[in-house]
């Protein structure tokens, strides 16, 4: 893009990223295919030279980190092959929420504990399976409880596409009006929960009440908690990864404007899949008009197609500097001629993120 005059943008890399010490979430987000694990694992990968423990999580059911670092990573967390700081684990917050409901089911049909306990327990699993949309805002709770009890510095989430992600961001404030509503009906109803959860375990309904709420304060403490951490810049930014496509850029534009709504940082946009960044669509063109009479059929084929497909991305680019150059620190990846899978091609490409693409050189 020799056309791009870059002296006064942000700089085009993540390097913003590593400089910033007090940083300990990183959410990497986009639609689907764009390449959202390969920079979260590049990003881990950098900042594992800075930070003494980094571990870069997999929020996505459709797990990718175990292939792109040619190991098996599981649900704890696992060393990478060449590190000494740098873990990496798959979790499925479904899963987990399902192994939570099953532990309450257990604990109220075993008696374990007081007949109370019993109660609360079964009466929160009947809640967790019957309110829509709270077991998946509970399991993430359940997910951040067991990343903030991890001894790591940073921690990279390689999350599920675009709308899976919104919604696991939105959930601190779904739990926060579902417990609201929760607290208004205590208020209006008086007893009535009390006696709601005795009759799952038996005990005095004023104290199963009292239990029920203090456990149900104790889940808004922790999403609280876990709100005002995504909410502070110092602490918590999103990377926002697409391809140089419409329907990628589209997304883009729609998952910025809606952490913009959760007030969730966002200053960095990574663009995967650049075709010889460094090379201006009018440059090439110049020289594939000088040359094509020269080249066999298939070569002509074969170069036209590229060019179509470079002066589109040029296009699409241009729009992304457009609308967010101004503001966002805008990372080009070029697109190699093979996978970036295993440590060594990881820690080569993710030189990328760090080391800026000159715009303006031939």
């Amino acid at each position: 893009m020799a056309d791009y005059d870059d002296s006064d943008l942000p700089e085009p890399s993540l390097k913003n990223i590593i400089d910033q010490d007090s940083l300990q979430w990183v959410f990497v987000g986009g639609k689907g295919g764009v390449g959202k694990t390969t920079t979260s694992c590049c990003l881990g990968v950098q900042l594992a030279k800075y930070r003494k423990k980094v571990l870069i999580v997999s929020t996505d059911p459709a797990h990718n980190l175990s292939d792109a670092f040619c190991q098996k990573i599981g649900r704890e967390p696992t060393p990478i092959n060449g590190f000494d700081n740098l873990c990496a684990m798959e979790i499925d917050a479904n899963d987990d929420m399902e192994k939570m409901q099953q532990e309450m089911v257990e604990s109220a049909n075993a008696g374990t504990g007081s007949d109370e306990e019993s109660g609360i327990s079964a009466l929160m699993a009947e809640l967790t399976s019957s309110i829509p949309g709270i077991d998946e805002a509970m399991s993430f709770s359940e997910l951040m409880k067991q990343v903030q009890s991890l001894d790591y510095d940073v921690v990279v989430f390689d999350t599920a596409p675009t709308g899976h992600t919104l919604r696991l961001l939105s959930f601190p404030t779904i739990l926060e009006k579902a417990l609201g509503k929760l607290m208004e009906l205590k208020d209006r109803f008086g007893g009535l929960i009390g006696q709601a959860s005795a009759m799952f375990g038996g005990g005095n309904p004023g104290q199963m009440q009292d239990m029920m709420l203090g456990r149900l304060e104790e889940t808004r403490a922790v999403i609280n908690k876990v709100n005002d951490a995504f909410q502070d810049p110092d602490l918590t930014t999103f990377v926002c990864v697409c391809i140089p496509e419409f329907l990628s850029i589209f997304e883009t534009e729609r998952l910025v404007q809606e952490l913009s709504k959760f007030g969730i940082d966002s200053h960095n946009i990574v663009v995967n899949q650049v075709l010889f960044p460094e090379k201006d669509a009018e440059e090439l063109a110049e020289w594939l008009d000088a040359n094509l009479a020269s080249l066999p059929k298939e070569a002509q084929d074969i170069c036209s197609k590229m060019m179509a497909r470079k002066k589109m991305q040029d296009k699409y680019i241009g729009q992304c500097f457009d609308l967010y150059g101004d503001d966002f620190n805008v990372t080009l990846m070029p697109l190699l001629d093979y996978e970036v899978r295993g440590v060594e091609k990881i820690k080569l490409f993710s030189e990328n993120l760090i080391d800026p693409i000159d715009l303006e050189e031939n």
